[in-house]
């Protein structure tokens, strides 16, 4: 089997539990660090699937990078590669599909829970967390408007484009259900220069962090199965 490229964008929204993950499924995993200057690969053929993860810089922003990788996430679509978004990377696999990113009404940040949608794909990525509300961690000013033919996968009480597939192989997450208790610290740390810190109160659960984050990590895990159905 191929190996999964992951395409890294910040020091703080770094794979989480995505390389673990993927590992179970006997993956090997190649991170390319566009925040240490690496450039993003030319070509996805020699990997069976692409993951870009999330970042604080805007898709709209003027990094040189980005019409880079925009361009490598087309050239997964047109080979049937398929691709996973995380944060401002599943925005980054809607703009480069088809779809518009702007700015949401309010920013979304600390613990929410996701809703799944009732249908019969739905219920195929979610497996069993289909019937149950799943609690995930966020952190977004922008927002996603998919690609035409897309089907909606969850939302959340504050913004309705949370989960969408895309040509039945992409997935797109807004929100962080790969991030460790180490990374949501870091957020934490990082954003109370600006962010209130009354946003990372628990919002109905009172677990600790890491059996929060545990939660999290099983529920991507369950959908990192369906996606690699897709993988070379």
């Amino acid at each position: 089997m191929k190996p999964i490229a992951v395409i890294q964008h910040t020091e703080i929204s770094a794979p989480g539990a995505i390389g673990p993950i993927l590992a179970e499924h006997a993956r090997e995993v190649r991170v390319f660090r566009v925040d240490r200057g690496e450039p993003v690969p030319k070509d996805v053929a020699p990997y069976g699937g692409l993951v870009s993860l999330g970042g604080s810089m805007n898709v709209h922003d003027p990094l040189p990078w980005i019409a880079d990788e925009l361009a490598l996430i087309r050239n997964a679509d047109r080979r049937g590669i398929p691709v996973a978004g995380h944060c401002l990377g599943s925005q980054l696999v809607a703009l480069a599909l088809g779809g518009r990113v702007c700015t949401h009404t309010h920013p979304e940040i600390g613990w929410s829970r996701l809703e799944p949608v009732a249908s019969h794909l739905a219920d195929a990525w979610w497996g069993p967390y289909a019937l149950e509300a799943i609690e995930t961690f966020q952190w977004h000013y922008d927002t996603f408007e998919p690609p035409s033919g897309s089907q909606l996968l969850a939302s959340s009480p504050l913004c309705r484009n949370q989960a969408f597939i895309v040509a039945g192989r992409h997935l797109l997450i807004q929100s962080h259900l790969e991030a460790t208790p180490e990374i949501i610290a870091r957020m934490a740390v990082a954003g109370r220069r600006t962010e209130i810190p009354e946003a990372f109160e628990p919002t109905g659960y009172h677990q600790d962090l890491a059996t929060r984050a545990s939660r999290m990590h099983g529920v991507l895990s369950q959908l990192y199965a369906r996606w690699l159905l897709s993988a070379p």
